[in-house]
């Protein structure tokens, strides 16, 4: 795209459709972190469904599809199981990097794609039985992946109503791996929390989760609405005399380094087959 980004980036793409509300975050948020980034449609994408061939990571961002009706995600899944079902389990098995945030996260798991597997999760209306809108501390799961270092510690914000994650298995199946919990919400000390630094009840206050492979990541708190130390809620009261602070007392945007993170493994593989073109 236009704005700086090299013609080498990594090519990333974000989907939309009637009710998507953090496109243009998302599409900011890649962008910065040095991917070329193009928004699409799902209608265009399913006419053109060759695009996942030509793009190294998919984002389904936050929002309110088709607003929520019969559920959450529930009707941008359904499009996506019928319309694209083939290419989109192609592009996941190849390796490509997939990215549900918020809304986006209850679309893949409806899909299956989270937690992955015959186990089945669902994401349900927060025990509060209202929409939770604040910053929330996380604290990053063990596994190793594209997104994330094990153990990392956020601050970004949540704005759900539907986001407790539960956790369905099959009689005598094992319980859910913690090393497919991607984030789990905690206090600002880093233990496991409670509401309201849980905002929603989740299942062993899961806030994210990853598939077995690592390249699917699912959360509900938003990254892209932290990309910029300006972001913070707190930015301008980080100084005791009320002042400007510098380029150094400036917060670090947490949410910026999960999308880094994965544009630079797009970025790697990339160098990696042109090695082995070279070498061939």
């Amino acid at each position: 795209m236009a704005g700086g980004v090299d013609q080498g980036a990594p090519k990333a793409l974000v989907l939309r459709a009637a009710g998507t509300n953090c496109d243009e975050e998302t599409v900011h948020a890649l962008e910065l972190a040095g991917a070329s980034v193009q928004l699409m449609h799902v209608n265009a994408l399913s006419e053109s469904p060759e695009v996942l061939e030509e793009v190294g990571l998919l984002a389904i961002p936050g929002g309110f599809t088709f607003g929520d009706d019969v559920a959450s995600g529930a009707v941008l899944a359904h499009i996506l199981e019928k319309r694209l079902s083939k290419e989109l389990h192609a592009f996941v098995e190849r390796g490509g990097l997939v990215v549900g945030i918020c809304n986006g996260f209850q679309v893949l798991v409806r899909l299956g794609l989270l937690p992955g597997g015959e186990d089945r999760g669902a994401l349900l209306w927060n025990n509060s039985a209202r929409f939770e809108d604040r910053w929330v501390h996380l604290q990053a799961g063990d596994a190793d992946c594209p997104w994330f270092v094990p153990g990392e510690r956020y601050f970004i914000p949540v704005a759900h109503a539907e986001g407790r994650f539960e956790w369905f298995p099959k009689e005598g199946a094992a319980p859910l791996e913690e090393n497919r919990i991607a984030f789990h919400y905690t206090d600002e000390n880093g233990n496991k929390a409670d509401y309201p630094q849980d905002p929603n009840g989740s299942h062993r206050a899961i806030a994210g989760l990853i598939s077995a492979n690592g390249n699917v990541l699912g959360m509900m708190p938003h990254p892209e609405r932290f990309v910029r130390p300006e972001h913070h809620p707190s930015w301008m009261r980080l100084r005791a005399d009320g002042g400007v602070p510098s380029e150094e007392e400036l917060p670090v945007p947490l949410g910026l380094s999960i999308f880094r993170r994965a544009v630079e493994t797009l970025r790697h593989r990339s160098g990696e087959l042109v090695g082995e073109s070279e070498a061939s």
